[in-house]
């Protein structure tokens, strides 16, 4: 893909908005509620960071898909949750503060664990390719997309918390905004082979939605958690950092190709409907539990 001013300026910038966006959200206390959930945020976080990959894995051989395509799904897999989940789980009642802090710990651990898991995708289904996948200078501007940006949003929010508040709204709108429209430049760049794409990758990235909705849900109640934890655990894992992805995809810098871009588009527009649904049924179960109680 040529180097143009969207991949390697604007989706970038976008980017540092959103995840600036996200540190005005957040505080140190955020941080420091791990000490008092570890159970709900090691679930969620196993679940999340070694579980997903692996059925993700598993889920790419059997479909057989192209190398730069399985790649894009592990990607994907690989990004931690966003803003967009904490707004599900307050619609289908979730514990929005645990759904804070799980974005925020998996925020920081993705510099890390995202890496790891491109790397090695690359060096499975694209061995002699030529491909170098994430190497350590690269690492170093994952770190500064992810968090930096982040930092900077927490300091704006202990210097200045009225202007913090008064910014959420418009973040996460403004957030929504750059989401659909990173989208649909991915979908353009390759809008030759899109369909063929769609075809090859909307199944799949259908099951990972599903699967991953479900399982955030499972596994958390099967240890005992509470309803409101299972929910946000639900929408944290099943919901992933599209834009975030794309950067790493279609940054000149970093990837730098769109056809492992596509994956995560098509998984960015199918997402929104299983999930929708599942908060929809969940909120209704969690009315009816509180009628119950009352």
């Amino acid at each position: 893909m040529t180097d143009s001013v969207l991949t390697s300026v604007l989706l970038p910038i976008a980017l540092a908005i959103i995840m600036f966006g996200l540190g005005l959200s957040l505080t140190t206390g955020d941080f420091a509620r791990v000490a008092r959930m570890p159970k709900a945020v090691l679930v969620a976080l196993g679940t999340q960071v070694v579980l997903l990959p692996v059925i993700c894995l598993g889920l790419v051989e059997v479909f057989g898909l192209a190398p730069a395509l399985a790649v894009g799904m592990m990607l994907l897999v690989a990004s931690p949750g966003g803003t967009t989940a904490n707004l599900f789980s307050h619609l289908a009642g979730g514990d929005v503060a645990l759904n804070v802090t799980l974005t925020a710990v998996n925020s920081v651990l993705a510099v890390i664990t995202l890496p790891i898991v491109v790397n090695l995708s690359v060096a499975h289904f694209m061995d002699g390719s030529g491909q170098l996948g994430l190497q350590p200078a690269k690492m170093l501007q994952v770190f500064a997309i992810v968090l930096v940006p982040v930092a900077l949003g927490m300091l704006v929010r202990n210097r200045k918390p009225g202007f913090a508040d008064r910014m959420e709204r418009p973040v996460k709108i403004g957030s929504a905004l750059v989401l659909a429209l990173v989208i649909f430049a991915a979908i353009y760049t390759e809008r030759d082979n899109f369909l063929d794409y769609l075809a090859a990758v909307g199944l799949i990235a259908l099951l990972l939605n599903i699967i991953s909705l479900a399982l955030g849900y499972a596994l958390p109640r099967a240890a005992r958690l509470g309803e409101r934890q299972a929910i946000a655990c639900s929408m944290e894992i099943g919901i992933h950092n599209a834009t975030l992805a794309l950067t790493i995809a279609l940054s000149p810098s970093l990837l730098n190709n769109s056809e492992m871009a596509t994956p995560v588009a098509v998984y960015g527009i199918v997402m929104f409907f299983p999930t929708a649904l599942v908060a929809y049924l969940l909120s209704r179960r969690t009315a009816k539990a509180q009628a119950l109680t009352q």
